[in-house]
């Protein structure tokens, strides 16, 4: 049975309209303090690399609690900016371990601004924990088998906000030092002192629709001296914008996912529109030219397994065709129902037949086996309330 934690009732009040210092790069941690007279320009660059171990090593969310720091720059500090973490409306565990949280976030600078929400599930592994990351409220893809694609895009998340989502969920799973891990249940990965081992940009929206948060956000959690997360246990997954997929190669070196779903056109174009933009050919172009593309850096293929839609053998042997020369990893994902959906789950005999010809292709293509079913957490569920917004309100937070 799914546990249901409500965490509503004790909600972090923001009341001051103060900016918040997460998601500044450690350059623009210094520029700021400087700017707002916290620190001179010669003790900026000191006192930001400071605040960036207490922010992303320790993950403290008070100042007084910043040690090193002298207590008149703490009050400075504490006068002048946040350390802003989303609230937690729900909090859900399943059956398996997978926890999925329901994030509100909302604007320290425009606080008459509605809240946003979005999903974020962390999925713990026997030695892997990976979480699940959001990059917009909604998202504009309308992929017809997605339940997020159901949700109108509210809003792009800010470099801060991706990254409180990570901050948040060490939080929960006690992956701070000298923080505690859940008694519930839950599972932490044996082999590895972090309950968080690898990142997926595969949440909530498009990562490529906000590639300047993204980014940053991707750079930060990366850095050596604050989250260390190695670029090579973080991956970006695309439905395929094409002109920023060598950008994220050369700019956030990070592992690239495909949603590809299909191996013809006349076909993704209705299970993936943006295929209608940039068709199948220029996208494998595009992926045959991502920078540092090699074996041991292969380029993973999300590929859903729809009933009777695209799980045929001839398919499966057009999959291989289409990857020839390109280092690949194929993921077969068992689809996921969510209420309204039109399409089945391909019968397990059907998904077994068709990674066997690409097996036997010599492409490495395991079975994702559903995890947070019962939360609605698995691929292709996620979906927040933040769509009950009106027009109005999705505007003025689009800044239309």
């Amino acid at each position: 049975m799914a546990l249901n934690l409500d965490h509503s009732t004790a909600i972090r009040p923001q009341t001051a309209a103060r900016p918040s210092l997460i998601g500044l790069s450690k350059a623009q941690l210094a520029e700021t303090l400087v700017a707002n007279d916290v620190v001179g320009e010669k003790e900026g660059r000191m006192r930001s690399s400071q605040l960036w171990n207490w922010l992303y090593v320790n993950g403290v969310t008070d100042f007084d609690r910043m040690t090193n720091v002298a207590k008149p720059v703490r009050q400075k500090l504490a006068d002048t900016f946040i350390l802003d973490r989303p609230e937690i409306v729900t909090e859900q565990v399943s059956v398996d371990g997978t926890r999925k949280w329901l994030f509100r976030f909302r604007d320290p600078q425009n606080p008459n601004f509605p809240a946003v929400e979005v999903e974020t599930v962390y999925i713990p592994e026997s030695d892997r924990g990976t979480l699940c990351v959001s990059s917009q409220v909604g998202c504009t893809l309308t992929c017809s088998f997605c339940h997020t694609g159901t949700q109108k895009l509210v809003r792009n998340l800010t470099a801060g906000e991706i990254l409180g989502q990570i901050l948040m969920a060490r939080e929960r799973l006690g992956d701070f030092p000298g923080g505690s891990r859940p008694d519930d249940g839950g599972l932490v990965p044996s082999g590895e002192n972090r309950a968080i081992t690898n990142i997926v940009m595969m949440g909530m929206g498009e990562p490529l629709y906000n590639f300047d948060n993204v980014k940053q956000a991707l750079l930060i959690a990366s850095a050596g001296d604050g989250m260390s997360i190695s670029k090579r246990r973080i991956t970006l997954s695309t439905s395929g914008v094409v002109p920023y997929i060598e950008r994220t190669g050369s700019e956030i070196d990070v592992m690239l996912a495909i949603s590809l779903h299909a191996v013809r056109d006349d076909l993704r174009d209705v299970l993936v529109p943006i295929n209608k933009k940039w068709p199948l050919k220029e996208l494998l172009e595009a992926c045959r030219n991502y920078p540092g593309l090699s074996n041991a850096r292969r380029i993973t293929f999300e590929y859903v397994m729809l009933d009777g839609i695209n799980d045929s053998d001839a398919e499966a042997k057009e999959l291989v065709r289409l990857l020839a020369g390109i280092p690949a990893k194929i993921n077969l994902i068992p689809f996921n129902p969510w209420p309204g959906s039109n399409y089945g789950t391909s019968p397990s005999s059907r998904i077994e037949r068709f990674a066997d010809i690409v097996n036997r292709a010599g492409y490495a293509s395991p079975v994702r086996t559903p995890r947070g079913r019962d939360i609605f957490a698995a691929c292709g569920q996620l979906k927040s309330e933040s769509e009950r917004l009106s027009k109005k309100d999705r505007d003025a937070l689009a800044g239309v």
